[in-house]
């Protein structure tokens, strides 16, 4: 009976070791870079990074976003043809089937800090995978200081906007999202450019391409 717990003790233990939240993965080559934030590994699995969003490029009906090539391009600088290591969070697949995880070089650079660093991608915090929210949003608001990157074009007018303080997103303050926060999870922001500093991301349908001064 004692062997037969022992063993299913190592089992478990086992299992823990592989598939804990955080297990880093060295040895993956990047083959392509998409944009500023989602790279596809030469195994053809696509990987998005954690905890960032950079400005979009052209896409189906979509014109680029301010910054949207410089990102990619950036983001090819640091890791195209490159050898990375994946860290992985509580959840490692989005619902399009991509790995979700912290990227970093040989040399010790955090890719995904790098790109907010630069100005190339701003903060964005989901739940359950937010070890390194802190670590971003500190590099963000560096980069807004500076005015580095995306950050000379971020709409800075004062323009009320309603913050969930659960979800971590700034709606517009006639969005049906924004206005069905509730009261203990609510928080106005002066304008967009105080909801980033404040580790706030945009919502996609109200804000879809409205953070950027015109």
């Amino acid at each position: 009976m004692k062997k037969h717990c022992f063993l299913f003790y190592l089992l478990v233990l086992s299992l823990a070791v592989t598939s804990g939240p955080s297990v880093a993965q060295e040895g993956f080559k990047v083959g392509w870079v998409n944009d500023g934030d989602t790279v596809v590994l030469t195994d053809g699995r696509h990987v998005r990074y954690i905890g960032i969003n950079a400005p979009e490029i052209d896409h189906e009906n979509q014109n680029a976003e301010p910054y949207g090539y410089q990102a990619k391009k950036y983001n090819e600088k640091l890791v195209l043809s490159k050898t990375v290591r994946l860290e992985f969070d509580k959840e490692r697949y989005d619902r399009y089937g991509r790995l979700l995880a912290y990227v970093f070089l040989p040399d010790g650079t955090f890719v995904n800090q790098a790109m907010i660093a630069q100005g190339y991608a701003y903060s964005l915090p989901i739940e359950p995978n937010i070890k390194y929210d802190k670590i971003l949003l500190q590099s963000q608001q560096d980069a807004m200081s500076a005015q580095t990157g995306i950050w000379r074009e971020i709409d800075k007018k004062e323009g009320g906007c309603l913050g969930n303080r659960h979800s971590k997103r700034f709606h517009a303050a006639a969005c049906p999202f924004g206005i069905g926060i509730g009261r203990t999870n609510r928080v106005f922001f002066k304008s967009k450019w105080d909801a980033f500093w404040a580790g706030f991301a945009p919502c996609k349908r109200c804000m879809a391409g409205e953070i950027f001064a015109k």
